[in-house]
């Protein structure tokens, strides 16, 4: 295992970054302390991409930001072989790659998917017809050509489609196998919510022990909590799922043109407690309208950005409790390990 993950950090261009030792049988490797300290001091890695090269923005830029992250974190991440360390590097690339081209619609009681790939049933929820890829299906579902109007979804469940589409590409190449057994469940029965979370991810951090503030790794699966008790009663809007994308960025799944840095998303969570409004029938709703004008606004003045983000950048309170917490959640959620002999991954009986 240590010759193969150190000729590989060589081939990144990375060794000279890392400092390595054995314990207990096991290779422990880190970021060399002075680095860590001073690219990312506090374990803030919004700002890492600018120390390395290639520039922000490649397949390249991605990996390399995603090793330095995983490898400086705040306690170490534990893989039982180089294949697995190496497919989840993958993985989290596959993911940021797939959600810089996500773009949807944003819809909490209505859910679409491209009719020549996909069907519904109430019991079975959305599938994959037979014959069709998954892979292929999860791509027309998020990645719309351009001529064509965005498929709606919640923010959660496309966070599972695209976490899914970053498994399933690396399952291509490194375990076939479970790829098939993925496409079958998916054919059969779609797996979402807590299932889903519990088949395909792990959580790093807790509220009792939360990751540092601004710790993120490119492909992290995370919420924004919504701490105002308010406009949290609005269906979609009890918090925001993303992933984060490297170099400071955030996914933007409604326009993903604009990804949020951790200011404007917080700035625009903060918001959200202006921009609630009843419908005809006496629902909430939110009107965003309102809400990207108080952004603006906020924006443009740095002594209210400052008030904003001092309230929004703590620690969220746990759940059911709205108090003096903002709207940074104490974990990270990881994809899970996915190598033959080591894979994690646990589906339901089909």
């Amino acid at each position: 295992m240590r010759r193969k993950l150190l000729a590989w950090l060589e081939g990144m261009a990375m060794l000279h970054y890392v400092q390595h030792r054995v314990e207990a049988d096991r290779l422990a490797v880190s970021i060399l302390d002075t680095l860590a300290e001073d690219w990312m001091p506090s374990f803030d890695t919004t700002r890492l991409s600018r120390y390395l090269e290639p520039g922000t923005g490649s397949v390249e830029a991605i990996e390399r930001e995603t090793v330095f992250a995983m490898l400086a974190a705040p306690r170490l991440l534990e893989y039982p072989s180089f294949e697995e360390f190496a497919a989840a590097v993958r993985i989290r690339r596959n993911i940021v790659v797939a959600a810089r081209k996500t773009q949807l619609t944003f819809d909490t009681s209505a859910a679409e998917r491209p009719a020549d790939y996909w069907t519904y049933s109430e019991d079975r929820g959305f599938t994959v017809l037979p014959g069709k890829s998954l892979i292929a299906a999860l791509e027309k579902a998020t990645q719309p050509e351009a001529a064509e109007k965005p498929y709606a979804f919640s923010c959660y469940r496309a966070t599972e489609y695209v976490a899914l589409l970053g498994i399933a590409q690396e399952l291509e190449t490194s375990n076939p196998a479970l790829l098939k057994r993925l496409q079958t469940q998916w054919e059969t029965r779609a797996i979402k919510s807590g299932e889903f979370h519990e088949a395909f991810l792990y959580e790093l951090g807790s509220m009792s022990e939360p990751l540092p503030a601004a710790y993120y790794i490119p492909g992290d699966r995370l919420w924004f909590r919504n701490p105002d008790a308010g406009s949290s009663d609005v269906e979609g809007y009890e918090g925001s799922w993303v992933f984060y994308l490297g170099g400071g960025l955030f996914s933007n799944f409604w326009k993903s043109s604009q990804p949020f840095t951790i200011t404007t998303k917080s700035v625009e969570i903060f918001h959200w407690r202006h921009g609630v409004r009843p419908d005809g029938e006496g629902q909430l709703k939110m009107d965003e309208t309102v809400v990207e004008a108080r952004v603006r606004k906020t924006l443009e003045d740095p002594m209210e950005l400052q008030r904003v983000l001092e309230r929004m950048l703590r620690l969220r309170d746990p759940q059911g409790v709205y108090g003096a917490g903002g709207c940074i959640d104490a974990t990270r959620e990881f994809p899970r390990w996915v190598c033959p002999d080591t894979a994690d991954i646990v589906l339901p009986c089909i």
